[in-house]
Order: C-alpha cells, then sequence, then structure tokens
C-alpha cells in the first residue's frame, strides 16, 4: 500500500484551516450569545411578591435574572432560606408580601430560596448575586443550621441542599462527597453564564436530567418541544398540602436540639462570611436574627440557643452591623421550629415596619 494513499472512513469529518477557524467562531458566539439572546426569548417579568418556584431552587441562572429584575424594581432585598421563602404560606402571605402591604408599595422583593443554608446561601451571593451591589439588604439568619451537626454539614454521611455551591477544597465540607473531578468541575463553572445557562435548561425544561436521559425517560416525546413552548414553572403560589398548621396541632413533641458550638460551626463562618461579602459591595445590610420557636425547646435546649443567639449578637456589635433579634412570636403562630404562619408573618411585619432601617 502506498504511503500517500488516505484510508476512507464514513465518520471522517476532514475540516480545512478556515473551516476549523469557522466553527471556532460559531463556539465562540454560542458560548456568549445563547444565554443573552434566551433572556430575551424567554418570559421573566417583575411580578408583585414572586418568590422562585420551588422547582427551580437550583437554577441559579434563573435566580441571577429575578435578581437583577428585582433590584430594578425594589429598594429591599430579603433573602435567606425557606423561613423567608415561606413554604406553608402562599406567595401573599409572607413576611415580604406583608412587608409591602405595610409599606403601601412593592419595597422589598421575596429573594430566598427553600433549603438555602447559609454555607449554599454564602455561595450564591458570592456568585450569583451582583444585583445585590449597593442596595439595601434584609439577611435573615435562621438558627435551626446550628441546632444538629448534620445540618452544620459535620457528619460524613449526610445528603445536603445545593452542594454545587459550598466551598469545594478549602475550608473542607466533611459531608461534602463530590470526588475531585466534580469538585473541580463545581469550581471552574461557578458563576459561567453558559454553564448556569444549560443547568437551566435541564432543570427547567426536562425535570433536571440531561437530554439524553430525558429522552431515555420520555421515548415518544419530542425533546424540543419543552423548549419551543418557552413556559416557566409559575411562582408558587399553594402552601404544602395539609401542613399549614401549628405545630401543636401536628402534634409535634418539644425538642432538645444538639447545638454546636459557634466558634467551630461551618454554619456560622459561612453566615459571617455571607455578612462580609454583601458589606465589602457597598449594601446595607440589616440581619435579622430568628424568630425561633422557643416553647418547642426543652429547658436545657433553651439555655443553649440563648448563649449561642447572644455570641451572635456580640459579633455583629462588634462589626457595626445592624440587627435586630426577633422575639418569639405567639408559639400558635409556628408551623414547625423556624417556619412561621401566615399570622407569624405579619406579626413580625409589624414589629419591622416601625424601625428606620425600614421607612
Amino acid at each position: 500500500m502506498s504511503q500517500t494513499q488516505e484510508w476512507e472512513a464514513s465518520n471522517a469529518v476532514r475540516l480545512t484551516g478556515r473551516q476549523w477557524i469557522g466553527v471556532g467562531l460559531f463556539a465562540v458566539v454560542l458560548f456568549f450569545g445563547a444565554p443573552r439572546l434566551w433572556s430575551r426569548w424567554e418570559k421573566l417579568e417583575f411580578e408583585p411578591d414572586y418568590r422562585v418556584p420551588h422547582s427551580l431552587g437550583s437554577d441559579y441562572w434563573i435566580y441571577r435574572r429575578w435578581t437583577q429584575i428585582a433590584a430594578s424594581n425594589c429598594d429591599v432585598m430579603v433573602i435567606g432560606d425557606s423561613a423567608i421563602w415561606g413554604p406553608y404560606v402562599t406567595r401573599d402571605q409572607t413576611l415580604s408580601a406583608h412587608l409591602n402591604r405595610l409599606a403601601g408599595r412593592q419595597r422589598f422583593a421575596n429573594l430566598a430560596v427553600e433549603g438555602m443554608h447559609p454555607a449554599a446561601l454564602a455561595g450564591l451571593v458570592e456568585f450569583h448575586g451582583a444585583a445585590y451591589a449597593g442596595k439595601k439588604v434584609v439577611l435573615q439568619w435562621n438558627p435551626l443550621w446550628l441546632s444538629d451537626p448534620r445540618l452544620d454539614l459535620r457528619e460524613t454521611e449526610f445528603d445536603f441542599n445545593h452542594p454545587q455551591l459550598v466551598p469545594q477544597f478549602s475550608p473542607k465540607i466533611p459531608c461534602l462527597k463530590e470526588d475531585t473531578s466534580h469538585r473541580i468541575g463545581n469550581s471552574l463553572e461557578r458563576g459561567v453564564d453558559f454553564c448556569d445557562w444549560t443547568n437551566h435548561l435541564q432543570t427547567a425544561y426536562f425535570e433536571a436530567k440531561s437530554i439524553p436521559l430525558w429522552t431515555i425517560d420520555h421515548p415518544r416525546e419530542n425533546p424540543l418541544k419543552p423548549v419551543v413552548m418557552l413556559r416557566l414553572p409559575p411562582s408558587d403560589d399553594r402552601p404544602e398540602e395539609g401542613k399549614a398548621v401549628s405545630w401543636a396541632e401536628k402534634r409535634m413533641p418539644r425538642r432538645d436540639f444538639e447545638w454546636v458550638d459557634l466558634e467551630t460551626s461551618i454554619q456560622w463562618r459561612s453566615f459571617r462570611r455571607i455578612v462580609e461579602t454583601l458589606e465589602r459591595r457597598g449594601c446595607v445590610v440589616f440581619v435579622l436574627l430568628g424568630p425561633f420557636n422557643e416553647p418547642m425547646l426543652k429547658d436545657g435546649s433553651l439555655e443553649a440557643y440563648v448563649k449561642i443567639r447572644g455570641a451572635a449578637e456580640s459579633w455583629l456589635k462588634a462589626r457595626n452591623t445592624s440587627f435586630w433579634t426577633a422575639p418569639p412570636l405567639p408559639s400558635e403562630m409556628y408551623a414547625d421550629a423556624s417556619h412561621p404562619l401566615s399570622a407569624g408573618y405579619l406579626h413580625l411585619a409589624r414589629q419591622l415596619a416601625p424601625q428606620a432601617f425600614f421607612k
């Protein structure tokens, strides 16, 4: 066989130098242009008391778009976990919604996300919260994340929410199970618009699955159909079925929480990082400590909680960060240890509204 003879293969694609340049330019345009074009096609407009739907809780591309819209229409960003999001109330019964009614206009935006513990929220603020810069921010501290070593991410055998947002290498998160390649990928993809956009497509239109996996589960459906329709899930407007009742009606027992030490707590260290990041970006930060269902705590657990809360107050005072410790709500206004019912959010809003920060 001659050395100059070329092998022919049906799957071979040979490109000239110019063609490779064309492919490269197309890839660059797709990488930078596709997310921007998609944000124009996909409708996401300001709605009163909007909150990110539960099904899009890990869709950080949508979250970033919503923060930009909210920052353009509201004065105050209210951030936190489900205690602010409001799983036991409709979206017009949350804390931010009650504050808006008391203010007489849409001043407060609900930017909370369910399951967003401090270690994840710190990453969300850092990589997806650029729109917070220079704004007033109400940051809620939920002590529940310090009530158990597992919730503090100390246990090695514990599945937790939003692992992509926590530190991947340093400081060490004991219960982060990702292998090294996934950790490197998570680190490189953070805040990269194209990566967040592809994750958005999977989360919003393909049941949080890759397209090949989705087609296996839906062999007779056209994979382009969900995308072409461009219908985002609506902002959740219903509390969980049968759960919007007080903890007493559910007959939940009093608890003896296994509080962690504040000085070594992963979640408290992360919360401090959130405050520092926001203030570094020129935000006017107001920390809401609690409220927490103290009547649900047994005596020894209550004493430990009061000490932890006092230490948190001391740290905020030392750095001159504005804060307010919410007194316990009437016990019947809690659905559990940390989630108020609608009456509880209204009660809390009435206590907050007269303060200077909220005027």
